[in-house]
Order: structure tokens, then C-alpha cells, then sequence
């Protein structure tokens, strides 16, 4: 079952039986509205330069690296501008296939052929020989659904991989971290020499598809034309600045915020579900994916909780399922309506 599809399943399994909880809500920017910034009023003029500079800053990167930090409209729009480019140098392109569909989406649009490689129940690299062609593989950190950051293990893992050609690099999708910093993992993958980090305000500041920056590594220098021809509007670039500088403190009311959804949540939960949810996923700051190893359809029947099948996110041969805590029943608790006397 694919996305649009469960989306419809779950309006009707949550209308023929009220009572079963809703554990399937995805939309974090519906979830958390309340918690989006307002558009600047400013008109003034942004410089994408010193936007690239703000984000660099704002995580802790060296300043250093501006020529390489690519200001875009997104981790997408990102992928929409690498993408063309792997193709053009005939590079082999690994994407996790339980993770993002657009993924392949947009890999196929620019005339690549990807393969994957599982992520659930945990990853598993590719171990495939190396030969002439660049060879590029996709990995989220933290993961969705896995809901989680890329163990200490699972990045010497990755580094071990990347040692075995000098041909090989990774694209490091940053969107779901919304720390101040960049996880260890992710500046450890960066320290390779051979890692592109994409990340955007889009989780953090819930804006979809308006301000983000790609990491190029040294390899990839010729695509910052690319980039420079197909900028942010000055609108965007107005927003993205105004949300870096104003709303600097947003990304962690999110991951407050999200902390006591999932509290919420575990708090209505049979035991042997909670169990279920491996303490990484339970502790990741901002995160609100918990994989649990019991078929949905079980979780549905014997608990009377609404699950997404694995399914959902892509094609996996693990049976089990993923829980959410944007629902409403683990939102703030409406006020009660003042009775007149």
C-alpha cells in the first residue's frame, strides 16, 4: 500500500470505528501549525552569500565552507539539481528503498536508474564491487521511519565503504535534524572529504519547499553553477533570513513540542507495544517516526491502534509497522468551554 492510498484507508477505518487510536498522522506542519513563524514584513534586499554564511553559523560549521554552501529551495530542490548532474557523469546512485519514495521519483526523472538498499529494521549497506563509475549513496540522518540517528557502528560502516574506492561518496539528507548542531554522525561523514549534506527550514521551521543549502565537497565543485542559475525568489530568500535570524529559537519549541507528543503517546500504549519501540527511536530528540516489529493489521486488530505498514515508505520485506505522535488525541489539551451562569 503506498501513501495516498493509506491516507484513505485511514480515513476510513478511523470513521467506521472512532474509537481506535490514531497512531498514522503524518502531516507534522498540520500537527504544529501553531508553531510556524509569521513572514517577514521587511521588503529589503537578502544576499544568498550571507544567507549561506547565517546557516553555516547557526550549525556550527566553519565559515570557511561558504563557497561550497549552495542556497536553495529545499532538500528537492537539491536533489532536483544533483540529480541531472549524477547522470551526466554516469554515476551508480544507492537510495534507501523504505524511506522517501520522491526519492525515486526524482532519481528517474533525471534519467537515473537507482538501486537500493534496505533501512528497516536497521540499514544494510550495499556490498556490491566497485568499478570505474562514481558511485553516490543517499542516506538520511536521523532516518524517517527508522526514527533515529545512524549509529556510532553504522558510520564506521558507511566510512569503511567509502574507503574501499575514491570513487564513492554519500548524500547525507540533514532535513530531520533539528539540533543546533549537526548530529556527531553526520559532522564525522562530513570530515570524509566525501559526504554532500542537504538541509532545509523545513522541518525546523516548518516552511516546506522555500529556503535550504546543499554542502557540496570538493568533488562536486562544478555544480555550483548549477545552483547559482536556479536560486531562491527574494521572497524566500527574505523568509529564510528571517527565520534564521528572528526565529532562531523555533527548531526547538518543535522538539519540545514533539518530546510530549511522544510522551503522550507512549503513556496510551499497551506495554508490550512501547517494548516494541527501540530506545533510540523513544530518545531521538524532534522525532515523532517509532518503527515497532508487530504488523500493523495486528496492532489494529488486538489493540485497537492505527498503525502505517512499513509498506507505506517503500518496498521493504520487514512485516512490521510505524507509529506517529502528530494525532490529535496527543496534541495540547483543548480548553474547556466557560459555562454561563
Amino acid at each position: 500500500m503506498r501513501f495516498d492510498g493509506f491516507q484513505e484507508f485511514r480515513q476510513r477505518q478511523l470513521s467506521a470505528a472512532p474509537s481506535l487510536l490514531d497512531a498514522a498522522e503524518t502531516n507534522v506542519y498540520r500537527a504544529l501549525a501553531p508553531l510556524r513563524p509569521e513572514p517577514p514584513v521587511d521588503l529589503g534586499t537578502v544576499h544568498r552569500c550571507d544567507l549561506a554564511r547565517a546557516w553555516l553559523r547557526r550549525f556550527e560549521l566553519p565559515e570557511e565552507w561558504s563557497r561550497r554552501a549552495m542556497v536553495c529551495r529545499g532538500v528537492r530542490h537539491g536533489l532536483g539539481v544533483v540529480f541531472p548532474w549524477l547522470n551526466a557523469v554516469q554515476a551508480r546512485l544507492w537510495l534507501p528503498s523504505d524511506v522517501y519514495p520522491v526519492y525515486f521519483e526524482l532519481a528517474r526523472a533525471a534519467g537515473l536508474a537507482p538501486t537500493s538498499y534496505p533501512t528497516l529494521p536497521s540499514p544494510t549497506l550495499p556490498n556490491s564491487p566497485t568499478d570505474d563509475r562514481p558511485e553516490y549513496l543517499l542516506l538520511a540522518n536521523p532516518s524517517k521511519p527508522l526514527g533515529r540517528y545512524l549509529s556510532d557502528a553504522e558510520c564506521a560502516a558507511l566510512i569503511s565503504w567509502l574507503q574501499e574506492s575514491p570513487r564513492r561518496h554519500l548524500l547525507i539528507d540533514g532535513v530531520y535534524d533539528l539540533g543546533a548542531s549537526f548530529a556527531a554522525g553526520t559532522r564525522r561523514l562530513l570530515d570524509t572529504g566525501r559526504a554532500v549534506l542537504l538541509h532545509s527550514v523545513t522541518k525546523g521551521w516548518l516552511w516546506p519547499r522555500t529556503f535550504g543549502v546543499v554542502l557540496l565537497s570538493p568533488a562536486q565543485a562544478e555544480l555550483a553553477e548549477a545552483f547559482r542559475a536556479d536560486p531562491p525568489t527574494p521572497t524566500q530568500l527574505r523568509l529564510a533570513d528571517h527565520l534564521l535570524t528572528e526565529h532562531s529559537d523555533v527548531p526547538q519549541q518543535v522538539v519540545n513540542e514533539l518530546a510530549t507528543r511522544a510522551e503522550r503517546l507512549f503513556e496510551r500504549l499497551p506495554p508490550e507495544v512501547l517494548a516494541a519501540i527501540p530506545p533510540a527511536s523513544r530518545t531521538c530528540p524532534g522525532n515523532y517516526f517509532f518503527p515497532v516489529d508487530i504488523p500493523a493489521q495486528t496492532l489494529q486488530r488486538d489493540c485497537g491502534l492505527l498503525a502505517i505498514p512499513a509498506s507505506v515508505f517503500g518496498e521493504t520485506h520487514w512485516s512490521g509497522s510505524i507509529l506517529t505522535s502528530l494525532a490529535d488525541a496527543f496534541g495540547p489539551t483543548p480548553p474547556v468551554a466557560r459555562r454561563n451562569h
